[in-house]
């Protein structure tokens, strides 16, 4: 089946054979966002006549590097902002009907592409015999400044709906995924959604959004969950700065539209560099508001919004340790230093304790599973708590509460590179999930050995069969029940795999007391501030959490 053509909604495409499964590359599922369109909800693409080689993977959004994502991000394409673009694999060009999984990928909502090589979809798409979709999204300001939230003093006609265009752009994706995957072998009523980091966030504000809801039917979060949106004020704070920062008076569209991409790249960078740190990673990002995501999305999850859809989350064990290498400050990490992190970080929470009492209760807590206690390894415990395996727990809790059912797991593989320095860190997973555990850029953290080949079978199985039937359980791996609040059941999956009742309990009752049940960013509602929460010196010093 070489060179198979596919004829798609807005034009045939044909892609090539490699390894059994066919692919796509670099296929419109918007119109570019360019000019006045920049700022702009997607629209869909111009119709195109002939036929267009999709051999080639299109350009990914417009973004400034990160030290710590280059490894996953090398080789991932050119940049440009014709970036509203996917990718798909299937095993065959029938009417099989076959499991769609959608993958959103991660890099703090500022970096990424959907066509990274570690995201190579050939391999799970043969193994599930699955139809496996990646798709670039709007980063950073063109994804996440909220122009339609602006008051009509501040921005001119024109920015209707300009809110939330990063997911936006996901929603376009699904939309055409709805429209044409039943061409390329996949069940357009069988659509899996996952993503890790900004992509598991994002997969999260997904199940807060009605506008999303109805196009998918099973959500995978990795290392993100639903607690990363921001309230309107936040949100607004954020779009104003930048703003003033791109320097345009009397803003409208096509004036935004005509400034050099490199100059709202430079102060989207300022933005980041002066109002983010090592506590807190992330600036721009979803917002509740009011249209595409109308409450805090752990609400309507509370409320059973997204009941009819089975949720997967988890986390890595030492997910923190990838952003150390970014934190110099860590290189002389003393007690004193630890005393100051967590000052800054707990004072704005509802239920703050006393500085030197919280470190020690968090290190014995700690020191339950066996746990590292240098100041160093206690901020990376916290963080990885607090940042990633919190919000987990929290998305499981609020999607059994409203009747759903979620089924939550533990990634603990150490990188065998650098098991002390890295460990089981942010990303890890990844090339397990892809079965690119053998790709040069994710060796270091995968190594070449057959553990590692066992292991990333077992996880794709898992993920297969949760998207096939909801259910990710499997005869290679224990016994896995769904989530409840009693048994807190947590599938630990690493070079051995295990069911852990409870797992990290210590921790996981600490951070429910300081936090209390506030949400993460901003209110339930996105306006009203909570009775009794403190007021803010810093909309940025004091947000709860960060993530990648």
């Amino acid at each position: 089946m070489v060179n198979a053509v596919v004829e798609t909604r807005s034009g045939r495409v044909q892609g090539r054979e490699s390894g059994g499964v066919v692919s796509f590359h670099g296929v419109p599922y918007a119109a570019a966002p360019e000019g006045a369109r920049r700022f702009l909800p997607p629209i869909e693409p111009e119709p195109w006549g002939g036929i267009r080689e999709a051999t080639h993977a299109g350009p990914a959004s417009p973004q400034f590097s990160l030290p710590a994502f280059s490894w996953i991000n090398a080789a991932a394409g050119a940049l440009g902002q014709d970036c509203l673009n996917l990718n798909v694999w299937t095993p065959e060009l029938d009417g099989a009907m076959r499991p769609v999984l959608v993958w959103i990928h991660g890099g703090g909502f500022l970096v990424g592409s959907g066509a990274t090589p570690v995201y190579n979809g050939e391999d799970l798409a043969r193994r599930g015999n699955a139809v496996v979709v990646t798709l670039n999204y709007r980063l950073g300001g063109m994804g996440f400044a909220h122009f339609g939230l602006l008051p009509r003093s501040l921005v001119g006609e024109g920015f209707e709906g300009a809110t939330n265009l990063g997911l936006r752009d996901q929603i376009a994706a699904l939309e055409w995924v709805r429209d044409n995957i039943e061409r390329f072998g996949g069940d357009p009523g069988n659509v899996t959604v996952f993503g890790e980091s900004a992509g598991g966030m994002s997969v999260g504000s997904l199940l807060g959004s009605p506008k999303a809801r109805d196009l998918f039917h099973r959500a995978i979060c990795q290392s993100g969950a639903a607690d990363h949106v921001l309230d309107q004020e936040e949100a607004v704070q954020v779009t104003e700065t930048f703003l003033r920062g791109l320097g345009v008076s009397d803003p409208t569209p096509e004036k935004l539209g005509e400034l050099p991409i490199d100059w709202v790249l430079t102060v989207q960078r300022e933005l980041m560099m002066r109002h983010s740190n090592m506590r807190n990673l992330m600036v721009m990002l979803p917002t509740v508001d009011g249209d595409v995501i109308p409450r805090q999305p752990l609400e309507a999850l509370r409320q059973g919004e997204a009941a009819h859809i089975p949720i997967m989350t988890g986390a890595n064990l030492e997910e923190w340790k990838l952003f150390r290498v970014m934190d110099q400050g860590l290189g002389r990490f003393r007690e004193p230093d630890l005393l100051d992190r967590f000052r800054e970080v707990l004072p704005g929470l509802p239920h703050a304790p006393r500085i030197d009492s919280a470190v020690r209760r968090f290190r014995e807590a700690l020191g339950e599973r066996s746990a590292a206690k240098t100041p160093a390894e206690v901020w990376c415990a916290f963080q990885t708590a607090r940042t990633f395996h919190h919000p987990s727990h929290r998305l499981a809790e609020a999607q059994h509460a409203g009747g759903g059912h979620a089924y939550q797991y533990i990634f603990t593989w150490r990188a065998p590179a650098l098991p002390r320095a890295l460990g089981a860190c942010h990303a890890i997973e990844i090339p397990f999930v892809f079965g690119s555990v053998s790709h040069p850029i994710a060796r270091p953290l995968t190594g070449l050995s057959p553990r590692a080949r066992k292991l990333s079978r077992r996880i794709q199985h898992a993920w297969i069969g949760f998207a096939r039937a909801g259910r990710p359980g499997h005869e290679r791996l224990p016994s896995w029940p769904a989530y409840d609040p009693e048994r807190r059941s947590t599938l630990m999956l690493g070079r051995e795999c295990a069911l852990a009742e409870r797992p990290f309990e210590a921790e996981r009752v600490l951070l429910d007391h300081w936090l209390g049940d506030a949400p993460v960013r901003g209110r339930p509602d996105g306006r009203r501030r909570r009775s009794g929460a403190p007021e803010r010196s810093s909309w940025i010093g004091a947000r709860a959490f960060g993530g990648a």
